[in-house]
């Protein structure tokens, strides 16, 4: 088929879409943007909600493209993190994770003239853990042969074929108030059972085996006289394996209390679940490995201890190449950019792949 969309220097494409603020919940300019230029591209485009699912016919099962328009950067950053281009690097909120990202995609479909049948889902609220995007992408990668992520590759521009899934718990413990100073022993302090509680979920963690717990938010009591009666943490827990993920959760509800008087609760859940290793995936990986060197790029498969919406691809039993977008750094750091030229040759090599994966099917 002949592609209906003029070439597009790639720098100003970047620079329209970052300059396009979108953070999560507030994301429409994006995707309106988004869903014209997969439109010129000749694909049908559905909108569910803030997300985008376009499909473009063609032969066989379709390969999934997957991005997002969502950024961690509150509306009104431009004016303290202005775009700019500064010794072959493009700067700017969002530019690195994901908008950098969506240029290759874009171009890379642009330029793959491939007669195979190409599905883009586009996600409006990745940065939050896809909360509703989660069941169109499950549905979107039924049938799918292999889906294809733009997020950020690793460093020196490594591919992805595994990612840790991510759980968000809350650990809240109720203690017994009592005046600090004239009848302490009238309470249990419910701070002082938490801070146990810290100490024990983080010798949890295993390197080993990818198994994380980190306390990163901790919160109780009412004044420095006041014995504690509430305190709760935030929990982020990781695990590469599926397995994992049910011991870590069982080992979340089974926490028992050190001192006598305090209760303790959980409530959260796994907003993603881990992508594993599979053999499709190394597949994938195996034939954009041979057309990254016909590029000049000595591509290795890297683990990720993050999670994207490849997660929830892999989990649906679809194989999983991620990290196919521009080169750069800063991810939802002050100095984030992507560098210039991986623009280009980022778009090549996921229009090699677009023409040929790798797969059977």
């Amino acid at each position: 088929m002949t592609n209906t969309i003029a070439f597009v220097d790639l720098l100003e494409l970047l620079r329209e879409l970052v300059e396009l603020e979108s953070p999560t919940g507030d994301t429409a300019a994006m995707r309106d943007r988004m869903e014209a230029e997969l439109r010129a591209l000749g694909f049908a485009v559905a909108r569910h909600g803030e997300h985008l699912v376009a499909d473009r016919d063609g032969e066989g099962a379709p390969l999934l493209l997957l991005g997002h328009v969502d950024t961690v950067w509150p509306r009104g950053t431009l004016e303290r993190m202005p775009w700019r281009v500064d010794n072959g690097r493009a700067y700017g909120p969002g530019s690195y994770d994901m908008k950098g990202g969506l240029v290759v995609l874009l171009e890379a479909v642009r330029r793959s003239d491939t007669g195979r049948a190409l599905r883009a889902v586009i996600t409006a609220d990745e940065e939050m853990g896809s909360k509703t995007a989660r069941p169109v992408l499950e549905e979107a990668a039924r049938g799918a042969a292999a889906g294809l992520v733009v997020e950020p590759p690793g460093p020196d521009g490594h591919l992805k074929t595994s990612r840790k899934g991510l759980g968000r718990f809350r650990l809240h413990v109720t203690g017994r108030s009592a005046h600090a100073a004239s009848s302490p022993g009238d309470g249990v302090s419910a701070i002082e059972e938490l801070a146990h509680q810290i100490l024990r979920l983080h010798s949890l963690t295993d390197h080993r085996r990818g198994t994380t717990f980190n306390v990163g938010v901790v919160s109780g009591g009412t004044s420095e006289n006041v014995i504690a009666a509430e305190a709760e943490a935030r929990v982020d827990v990781r695990v590469a394996r599926v397995e994992d993920r049910d011991t870590a959760e069982r080992i979340l509800h089974a926490l028992e209390p050190v001192l006598e008087g305090t209760k303790l609760a959980v409530d959260g859940g796994w907003t993603r679940p881990p992508l594993e290793r599979s053999e499709g995936g190394a597949k994938l990986f195996a034939r954009a490995r041979e057309h990254g060197r016909e590029l000049g790029l000595e591509l290795e498969e890297r683990p990720s201890g993050g999670g994207s919406d490849g997660n929830i691809v892999g989990a649906v039993g679809v194989p999983v190449l991620d990290g196919l977008g521009a080169e750069g750094a800063g991810a939802h750091a002050l100095d984030e950019h992507v560098v210039i030229a991986s623009l280009d040759t980022r778009a090549e090599l996921l229009a090699r792949i677009l023409r040929d994966p790798g797969l059977e099917t």
